[in-house]
């Protein structure tokens, strides 16, 4: 070789995202880098930040990098990679490290150009005020290390994590306004694999709606008050409604018929939670809560109280059944409480874990990384049918074992003192962090289907978006002109979409939009309730003006 080709290649191996791609398949992106450019300008965008941390100036041109799995297990080696790429290119890249292997091994093709297709996010630790937070990648490297002052000298450490394979189409349109109530709709839910649509309201009736046709299905009485909350179990084989003096009705939503009554409480019942799948094939627990400051776990096959929580001061608000085999309440005392739901013998259901203290005010809404997973059970976007209870148990494991990895359950609790607490309740009852930029009452909280967001709604007219694992403050999303009541994100964590006391609904990208992409007006009174299908194909809203209105792209 010529002393010209010597010199040429003295830089090492370098990656160039352009060269991955449609154009060139087979070519995993490498190629050599000159020395002597090592160091010219970077990014030839001219976005120069004239601010904090490296300039543009002083950036070098490439910047070594470790790309690292969820679980924190490293992926190829030590990267040297342009400081100007973006997260496209550096998902062409983790696609070509994961596929390396099955390019040597000759695999199928079919199944690189799927995993070829997967999109990811990607997250570096940065240290701030002594405090190590998950800082997602936004637009490229080079802001990144301009914004939060990086070294360029060090290897810096990326943590990649897949995205929804499929997109789920915004909704911009009502295809069908469904009357039928007497009385304002407070709930409207979808079945975990979205082919049934149920709702409840003040007329005391609970509606089942066909949601192919958004016609009725079966109207089912049997309340004798406003009907206060509902929940679909995780097969999607049970419905429950619970009702303002105390009493809780079963329906099989096929037949739309009781399969049981049960007097629960002697006061309204605030919030009813199933046991998730993944820990009972049989999907018959479920823990109801009430005003009068207890909480209840019932077998709704045998209509007994398996155990009753008690242990809160005041009325409790909220009930949720965790991914981890503990049941969390939040009450108008101030306090969460954590309670083992499953034990060595029956009588360790229902024992005092720990109680979280934080809040100055009521707690209204708690919510926990692992909701999307536990309330859709086994189904996906796919809408497959299971020949067998054994053959969806085992599919609703996978399905959690694949969405939790090695991270820890996470919990967020919105308040009426304007804040919101992030906490890891299985191991410490000390919070994360204190979350605080709402100017009035937390209404709603909603982690996004991935668990990387999360969303709170509030009286102040905001909702704003969060990080889901440090609870880093992304964005404010302003539009609605009365209070936010709900929020729902979509399946596959793109889009979500906010109802509200203006009676409009507003659906926004996350988290790039501040503004909405698209407005739902038609309501004629307050959106009370909101539900997105968790196979992404419809939003269901429900009205103080009686109707409900399902909306599509």
């Amino acid at each position: 070789m010529s002393s010209d080709n010597t010199n040429k290649n003295s830089g090492g191996i370098a990656w160039a995202g352009s060269l991955v791609g449609s154009q060139n398949p087979n070519n995993l992106g490498y190629r050599y880098s000159h020395a002597h450019k090592r160091y010219k300008r970077a990014s030839d965008d001219g976005d120069v930040n004239g601010g904090n941390g490296e300039t543009e100036e002083s950036l070098p041109s490439n910047v070594v990098v470790q790309f690292k799995n969820k679980d924190g297990e490293e992926v190829g080696n030590l990267i040297d990679i342009p400081t100007n790429s973006d997260i496209d290119a550096m998902s062409a890249l983790v696609t070509s490290l994961l596929n390396a292997d099955d390019d040597d091994d000759g695999d199928d093709d079919n199944d690189n150009g799927n995993s070829r297709a997967i999109p990811y996010s990607f997250y570096a630790k940065i240290k701030r005020n002594g405090i190590e937070d998950d800082v997602e990648v936004t637009s490229s490297l080079a802001n990144l290390i301009r914004e939060y002052n990086i070294s360029t000298e060090d290897v810096i450490s990326l943590t990649y994590q897949p995205l929804a394979v499929f997109k789920v189409r915004p909704v911009t349109r009502c295809t069908d306004t469904i009357p039928g109530h007497t009385e304002a709709v407070l709930h409207v839910s979808y079945s975990p694999d979205g082919r049934h649509l149920a709702s409840g309201g003040g007329d005391t009736v609970v509606r089942f709606y066909d949601v192919n046709t958004n016609l009725p299905r079966s109207t089912c009485h049997g309340h004798k008050n406003h009907v206060l909350c509902t929940a679909w179990s995780p097969d999607g084989k049970r419905f429950a409604s619970a009702d303002k003096n105390g009493v809780v009705i079963l329906w099989d939503p096929q037949k739309g018929k009781a399969i049981s009554t049960i007097k629960a409480h002697t006061k309204h019942i605030s919030s009813i939670a199933w046991e998730p799948m993944h820990r009972s094939k049989a999907c018959e627990l479920f823990a109801t809560a009430s005003k009068d400051s207890l909480v209840k776990v019932w077998n709704a096959r045998t209509k007994q109280c398996i155990a009753t929580l008690s242990g809160h001061l005041d009325s409790v608000e909220c009930v949720k059944w965790g991914g981890e085999g503990l049941i969390y309440t939040a009450s108008r005392d101030r306090t969460i409480k954590v309670w083992a739901a499953e034990g060595q013998t029956p009588n360790d259901v229902g024992k005092l874990c720990r109680t979280l203290k934080g809040h100055g005010h009521r707690i209204n809404s708690l919510a926990l990384s692992c909701d999307y997973v536990c309330r859709t059970g086994p189904f996906d976007h796919q809408c497959k049918k299971f020949a067998s209870d054994d053959e969806a148990f085992e599919a609703a494991i996978a399905k959690y074992k694949a969405f939790k990895g090695a991270e820890p359950e996470r919990m967020v609790s919105g308040s009426d003192d304007f804040t919101l607490f992030i906490w890891h309740p299985k191991d410490s009852k000390h919070p994360i962090k204190r979350l605080t930029g709402h100017v009035q009452a937390v209404n709603h909280i909603a982690f996004s289907p991935d668990g990387r967001f999360f969303a709170s709604a509030s009286f102040d007219k905001k909702v704003k978006i969060w990080n889901g694992k440090s609870g880093e403050f992304l964005s404010t999303l302003t539009g609605h002109v009365g209070a936010v009541y709900q929020v729902a994100w979509s399946s596959d964590s793109r889009y979500i979409v906010s109802a509200s006391k203006d009676s409009t609904a507003k659906l926004w990208e996350v988290p790039s939009g501040k503004r909405a992409k698209e407005t739902l007006p038609g309501h004629a009174d307050e959106v009370y309730a909101l539900d997105w299908s968790p196979n992404g194909s419809s939003v269901a809203t429900g009205s103080k003006d009686r109707t409900i209105k399902v909306w599509k792209h």
